[in-house]
């Protein structure tokens, strides 16, 4: 008991030191709640959305073979036109036993609505739009709030979220384009989701309207909603009509069955969102750890006298030790329960965020599972006791005659020669990882070998950071301390006393900064790359394709082929099919439709033949990692089975090179030939258009494509600069976002070069109060500690932006073998952090500076 009283007394007593340790240890916990709060919250919307629309049974097309293309991979049907079922499956549905009632419906996402000023109301958070059939079973999850549900083809009816969002109003006219082609209709009513609309855009029709225009076909429905009569289940009645009407001519789902496989769909996603997020709280665990580690092991040192009492007086390695834990314990305890409540109201804050940006969440589905709030308090009271294990030991081990010495020694003048040897292996084990990854031939070993070397790398700099401050901090202090005359030459020696308490403090800005500098180099050498291979191998001018997977609807393509100035137009699109090599391997490929003129398009290396004799009658080309693979040369020859099509045997015309990153791996045919096996139903519609400007008409040819595909705002025109932004800007949003995620790790980094720096002005009282009778100003002993601050967050800050590019070397190296071959190092923003990093220093130093200031110099001299 007297050692929790201890324990406790010792807590209150330092509870402002200890402030800055719960502030870490909450920010972490609070992004592990807030991660698992939001994602359960995003489930429980998408759980009721589903449940609510879901009929008893739903029947809809057997699943096909995919026909290929880039919208199969966005829930899009290659061709546009949704799979459906024959009308009078309604009628065969309703005759079964145990059927109430059956009602067709069609449901089409591609499509895109724009209003009256051609502005797309389609969702730009990656939601789809929905254009769909107004029937019955809508009404489960929608209710009619204005006006009335369409009635005729002049009249539709869109969802209140998107009314809002775009200011529409009953009347107003809108364009629907599909595969099918263009037609207008005014709105006529509102509905609004009784559940949480997540994001789409829903616009509804009469039935007739959505199978004419969305289908092509007035005798067709996508889906048919099938109700059950009473005492009837839904297992029971899908096995009635899996009898009745034939086990494989439908796809039958019941309610639950259809609520699982949305929620399946939209789980990987959340899935993927969730892990990626408590990676990076797992970052800014590993910073807080050093953080910890540091206020604990300088209030051992700073209590050394009074432990050494608490040792004469009778108390026992193992009570010293266990009241240090304890303290630990609370302050885990005390951080885990603020962080807990911070992580709900950061889930609130993401809710609010996605709200902006077009997700829809609300927080009466707010979802705070009983296992959030156990694994934030679990997690943050064992990272706590674990990183306050060494200083417990090493009080614990502090003698009795400690008593006599002077409290706040420093306890570790330079690392120990057992730690530098380690802290040397473990990083040139590092080293030798990132050079086998950097020269490996083969992605898959050079991956292991990389991630080996990434975390060798740094744990050796972890370990060896107290040897390497007493160099580095010298050589940054001429630099930067000695133009500061004396007071620069005291903060230089204020961060050499103890090199160990410097290289944790170091650490924990290192690790974010290191990871900044990694993925700034990957992701600059990743825009260098694409931007060299699109100089040297891209012969078109302009690419034209949606920003969303969908293809390019007929009208769309007409248009850009009609436009002014084009020399030529080139369609690409894909299908899949089972492709057999002579050696009778069989394996599915995804082949790539183009027309003749794509080999101007795309200047392709070849290793065999030419590139235009893959688009001849019967012929095909292939990649040479395939013809290495499989033993095939020109001439050979392959037999296609086409998904939806049929079968065919082409000769190998042409092998490309595959040592790039453009189409790798890609087999070509022509356009012409893809038509002979695949149905004209079945034949994918283009997913990109390239074009060729007629010799010196390039800019009035770009005009004219642009105002010639005005009417469909889903698509881009884009020459090969627009082309390159493009990438750049999609990399860079996708970099920024990283750098937004580490920002925790690195406000936790920062929090502890405060903490370190008031814990050290605690402990050098005596010292400032001396240095301040004998002449040193408020103003100079501010400065000395800020100077102080700034060299440790520089003496990180190179440490980690070294790392870094290190690491984001080897990583390109490895990169290269996909063809991406161009390292570019972006000094501009490694150069901009190191900067940044000395801000970081000065803010970091403020209320330590200040609180050093307002010391009086009596109290300080006197003080232990």
């Amino acid at each position: 008991m007297t050692v929790l009283t201890t324990s406790l007394r010792n807590f209150l007593a330092h509870k402002g030191r200890m402030a800055l340790s719960a502030v870490a240890v909450m920010l972490s916990v609070a992004f592990v709640c807030g991660t698992l709060v939001f994602t359960d919250t995003m489930n429980t919307t998408f759980d009721k959305l589903f449940s609510s629309t879901a009929a008893d049974v739903t029947l809809g097309p057997r699943e096909p073979e995919k026909t290929g293309g880039a919208g199969d991979n966005e829930g899009i049907p290659a061709n546009g036109r949704p799979r459906a079922v024959p009308a009078d499956t309604v009628e065969k549905a309703a005759r079964v036993e145990g059927v109430q009632s059956a009602q067709g419906a069609v449901v089409s996402v591609a499509v895109t609505v724009v209003n009256a000023a051609n502005e797309n109301i389609g969702p730009t958070s990656g939601a789809p739009t929905i254009a769909a059939s107004w029937n019955d079973n809508e009404l489960k999850a929608m209710e009619v709030t204005s006006g009335h549900p369409p009635r005729g083809p002049t009249e539709a009816m869109v969802d209140a979220d998107t009314a809002k969002k775009h200011k529409l109003r009953i009347g107003d006219e809108l364009r629907v384009i599909s595969v099918t082609g263009d037609f207008r209709a005014r709105i006529s009513g509102i509905a609004t989701f009784k559940a949480t609309n997540p994001g789409a855009t829903v616009v509804y029709f009469d039935t007739a309207t959505a199978q004419r225009e969305l289908l092509g076909d007035t005798g067709l429905f996508t889906h048919v909603y099938v109700t059950a009569e009473g005492g009837v289940s839904d297992d029971r009645l899908k096995a009635n009509l899996s009898a009745a009407l034939g086990a494989d001519t439908y796809r039958l789902q019941t309610a639950k069955e259809s609520a699982d496989a949305g929620r399946k769909d939209v789980g990987a996603f959340l899935d993927i969102m969730k892990y990626v997020m408590l990676g990076f709280a797992g970052i800014a665990f590993l910073v807080g750890i050093f953080l910890i580690f540091n206020t604990f092991s300088m209030l051992v040192a700073q209590r050394t006298r009074e432990i050494g009492l608490m040792r004469a007086i009778g108390a026992g390695r193992a009570q010293v030790n266990r009241s240090v834990l304890f303290e630990a314990l609370l302050l885990g305890a005390v951080g885990s329960l603020l962080g807990v409540g911070a992580g709900v109201g950061l889930a609130v804050g993401l809710m609010k965020l996605m709200g902006g940006m077009g997700m829809k969440l609300s927080t009466d589905d707010l979802t705070v599972l009983w296992t959030t709030p156990v694994i934030g308090l679990v997690l943050g009271v064992v990272v706590t006791v674990v990183s306050a294990y060494v200083p417990a030991r090493r009080a614990g081990k502090v003698s009795p005659m400690a008593a006599l010495r002077e409290a706040g020694t420093p306890g570790d003048r330079k690392a120990g020669a057992v730690r530098a040897v380690l802290g040397l292996v473990l990083t040139g084990l590092g080293a030798g990882g990132l050079l086998l990854a950097a020269g490996a031939d083969r992605a898959g070993a050079g991956s292991r070998w990389l991630a080996a070397g990434v975390v060798l790398t740094l744990i050796g700099f972890i370990v060896i950071g107290p040897l390497l401050a007493g160099g580095v901090v010298r050589v940054l202090s001429g630099a930067v301390l000695r133009p500061f005359g004396s007071v620069g030459r005291l903060a230089e020696r204020n961060a050499l006393r103890n090199p160990r308490r410097t290289g944790a403090t170091a650490a924990a800005l290192m690790i974010g900064l290191a990871l900044v500098a990694c993925l700034s180099v990957v992701g600059s050498s990743m825009v260098a790359s694409a931007t060299e291979e699109l100089d040297k191998s891209v012969g078109a001018d302009y690419i034209v394709q949606s920003q969303n997977g969908q293809p390019l609807v007929p009208q769309a393509e007409k248009a850009m082929r009609g436009s002014a100035g084009l020399d030529h137009v080139t369609a690409y699109r894909g299908v899949d099919a089972k492709v057999t090599a002579p050696d009778g391997s069989t394996a599915e490929e995804s082949l790539s439709v183009t027309d003749p003129t794509y080999a101007a398009d795309v200047r392709r290396k070849m290793r065999a033949g030419r590139h235009a004799d893959a688009y001849g009658p019967g012929v095909m080309s292939v990649g040479s990692l395939y013809a290495d693979k499989h033993g095939v040369e020109v001439g050979d020859e392959l037999t296609v089975a086409f998904a939806g099509g049929s079968t065919a045997k082409l000769k190998v015309a042409a092998v490309t090179d595959d040592d790039g990153n453009l189409d790798k791996g890609v087999m070509y045919i022509a356009t012409a030939t893809a038509e002979q096996y695949v149905p004209a139903e079945r034949m994918p519609r283009p997913f990109m258009l390239l074009a060729k400007a007629v010799e010196g008409q390039e800019a009035a040819a770009y005009a004219a494509l642009k105002e010639s595909l005005a009417a469909y705002p889903q698509y881009k025109v884009l020459n090969q600069t627009d082309y390159k932004q493009v990438l750049k800007d999609q990399i860079g949003t996708l970099l920024n976002l990283v750098y937004g995620l580490l920002a925790l790790a690195i406000i936790v980094a920062v929090l502890g070069v405060v903490n370190t720096l008031a814990l050290s002005v605690v402990e050098r009282t005596r010292e400032i109060g001396l240095m301040r009778a004998i002449g040193l100003s408020r103003r100079q002993l501010r400065r000395m500690i800020r100077l102080e601050s700034v060299v440790i967050a520089l003496f990180g800050a190179l440490l980690g932006l070294g790392l870094g590019m290190g690491w984001g070397v080897a990583a390109q190296k490895l990169l290269a073998l996909e063809g991406l071959r161009v390292l570019e190092v972006p000094w501009p923003t490694i150069i901009g952090v190191f900067a940044g990093s000395a801000f970081v220093g000065l803010f970091a130093a403020l209320v330590p500076a200040f609180r050093a200031g307002r010391m009086n110099v009596l109290d300080a001299i006197a003080g232990e």
